[in-house]
């Protein structure tokens, strides 16, 4: 199994996501563009939240905590598509976008493109906030234009029933859901605890 974290935006929980559905799988986990955060990469949370899993290295590890495009020009760095290999492994994959489906990884080049080229599934993670149907919805639409499997709706966290309902009544019934409760504390125990009680559902 090899899947594509993605999401509706930033900071809308995707690491935390990866790191359950690491532990879930028993997966390895990369992350081909790390912008910013050096000192902290999302490849070291994921060491730190689940048990003894194989971080492959990052593609692109860049200095500037920005759009991965912005953060390659501030060091003279041109992304190249061609670069990203998937890592090769026996193990399940879990890799980590950043951003949104329309993050630019260069001028011309976007998230999706990267999928697209990976040819692997998507899951995509939803969180609840004023616009997250309007942004979820036109993201579903994008990855059907370029006919990239939508695997997974993940629900991190809760939400309005009238909200989920209009989102999940616009998924393709290959698509399965995800709901990911409220994680209070980011660490071992509970990634542990939400990997442990991971519920799939088909619509």
């Amino acid at each position: 199994m090899k899947l594509f974290i993605t999401g509706i935006g930033t900071e809308i929980g995707k690491t935390v996501c990866s790191a359950i559905l690491v532990q879930h799988f028993k997966a390895d986990y990369w992350k081909p563009v790390q912008s910013g955060d050096l000192h902290y990469t999302d490849s070291d949370k994921i060491k730190n939240w689940t048990d003894q899993t194989i971080c492959h290295p990052e593609t692109y590890r860049l200095q500037l905590a920005a759009s991965p495009h912005q953060s390659a020009k501030a060091e003279n760095i041109q992304i190249n598509l061609n670069e990203f290999q998937l890592p090769e492994t026996q193990n399940s994959l879990i890799v980590e976008g950043a951003g949104g489906l329309m993050v630019p990884l260069s001028e011309d080049t976007f998230m999706m493109d990267l999928i697209e080229k990976l040819k692997i599934p998507t899951a995509l993670v939803v969180r609840n906030y004023l616009g997250c149907i309007n942004h979820t919805l036109l993201s579903v639409m994008a990855l059907q234009q370029r006919n990239i499997i939508l695997e997974y709706l993940i629900l991190n966290g809760e939400f309005p029933q009238d909200t989920e309902s209009v989102i999940c009544h616009y998924m393709k019934k290959e698509t399965k859901i995800i709901k990911i409760p409220e994680i209070k504390s980011t660490d071992n125990e509970q990634i542990t605890t939400a990997a442990k009680q991971l519920i799939i559902t088909k619509l």
